[in-house]
């Protein structure tokens, strides 16, 4: 049974975690944590590493701890929750830092609708350049409207 289990619970944690991306960004990031955001959208970064990318390592810990204690004493669903975290990671990371942002030159040419729509939609959020009136905090689902432009 855990083989369909384990599965879904990693496949729902992913798709969950595209809530909390949105609520973390908007209200966390854009909120009390600007300071660390700030950066990222100010045009032309003068340094490999941004502050931003300090919120890696936040999201980074509870997939850890989440692979420690699901693994510690035999697999449970906690190492699946830590995976569906670690995958979405992964997307953000390609999508985010190598399509959008071209931090690494791969993916430059893209024709895919679907990633040509996260590209808008994102650029769209950097317009402002402030904490407040942001639009688009989502990463993997965005309105439709930005697929169509």
């Amino acid at each position: 049974m855990n083989f369909i289990l384990y599965p879904l619970v990693t496949i729902l944690v992913f798709c969950a975690m595209e809530g909390v991306t949105w609520f973390t960004h908007k209200y966390i990031m854009h909120g009390f944590m600007w300071y660390f955001h700030d950066d990222h959208h100010q045009p032309g970064y003068p340094h490999v590493f941004e502050k931003n990318d300090f919120f890696f390592v936040i999201f980074a810990i509870p997939s850890i701890l989440l692979f420690y204690f699901g693994a510690a004493n035999g697999l449970n669903v906690l190492f699946f929750i830590g995976l569906g975290i670690l995958f979405y990671g992964i997307a953000y990371f390609l999508v985010h830092d190598v399509l959008i942002h071209q931090r690494f030159k791969w993916f430059k040419r893209t024709n895919n609708k679907y990633l040509r729509g996260l590209r808008k939609a994102h650029k769209i959020h950097h317009k402002h350049l402030g904490k407040e009136d942001g639009e688009c905090f989502g990463m993997l689902f965005v309105p439709k409207k930005y697929f169509n432009m």
